[in-house]
């Protein structure tokens, strides 16, 4: 269509848009002008409503939000281009708002899947005993792995069950520990530990085998293996037990916003993400098992 040739063509003169850009650009224009020939109209007679018709029904086709924005952020260039050549007299993209993206669900394991992770590493080694304390403790108390891997040992009091973290913004909390977590942190103290000090005695509480505090890409390498050896096939992320951690809280009855506290969230809008997971999971557990489900 000449009228969609020479817009790209501008784009080029004017803004040196790369080729792929400019495909990218010819490709939404021919979508929407494809989708305005079923309708009997054209993209010099469109208006706002035809428009806004057109972005309500590519989201009830479940086209993503991004992909949406995206044609839009188009189709405004293209109107603002034939307003300017006085090719119409009304930008019908004018007052149209963009489509809300909604926010990706982290991505969480299952209770099991958890459980065949923290039981993965081999606990008579010296690495593995390390790495099933730092896999409770990171499930058992919500952190985040740069929180972990950064821990000192006077941060933690296993009498009291609590850790002292120091979280984003340089912002202290104090974050229960749970049972089993305590049991296999006093066994990697008293078995691992002094097997992975130098000649120093650092603070940090978990060492490699240098005798130096780890590196957040060496655990979440260590995460990617254990995940493997128990056939794991989830996309994991690196605060991926800390995403189950939030969740199964929430899908056992926990409060959102003590849930927030545990997380160390400064808004409780960022931690609400964790509410679609828990509902996602009990619609799926009521499709699977309930009777009329």
């Amino acid at each position: 269509m000449a009228l969609i040739k020479d817009f790209v063509r501008s784009l080029w003169l004017e803004r040196g848009l790369s080729q792929n850009t400019q495909a990218s650009y010819r490709r939404d224009l021919n979508q929407f002008a494809c989708w305005l020939a079923d309708q009997r109209s054209a993209l010099l007679s469109a208006d706002a409503s035809l428009i806004q018709h057109y972005l309500s029904w590519r989201m009830a086709e479940a086209f993503k939000a991004s992909s949406t924005a995206r044609q839009l952020s188009c189709l405004r260039s293209f109107y603002r281009y034939q307003l300017r050549e006085s090719v119409i007299d009304i930008d019908p993209t004018l007052n149209i708002a963009n489509p809300k993206r909604g926010r990706a669900l982290p991505k969480s394991l299952s209770e099991q899947e958890v459980s065949d992770l923290l039981e993965a590493p081999d606990v008579e080694d010296v690495l593995g005993l390390r790495d099933r304390a730092m896999l409770e403790l990171l499930y058992g108390s919500g952190l985040r792995i740069s929180e972990l891997i950064t821990l000192e040992v006077g941060q933690i009091d296993l009498r009291a069950g609590l850790l002292q973290v120091v979280g984003k913004g340089d912002k202290e909390r104090l974050v229960p520990v749970g049972e089993s977590a305590i049991d296999w942190l006093k066994r990697y103290q008293l078995q691992s530990r002094p097997l992975l000090l130098g000649g120093d005695n650092p603070d940090t509480l978990f060492l490699s085998r240098r005798g130096v505090g780890m590196t957040r890409q060496t655990f979440w390498h260590r995460i990617k293996h254990w995940a493997n050896v128990v056939g794991i096939n989830s996309e994991l992320s690196p605060h991926t037990l800390r995403h189950a951690f939030a969740t199964h809280l929430l899908n056992h009855g926990a409060d959102l916003r003590a849930v927030q506290m545990l997380l160390g969230h400064a808004n409780l809008s960022t931690t609400q993400i964790y509410t679609q997971i828990a509902t996602h999971r009990l619609q799926q557990l009521h499709r699977d098992f309930h009777p009329r489900g």
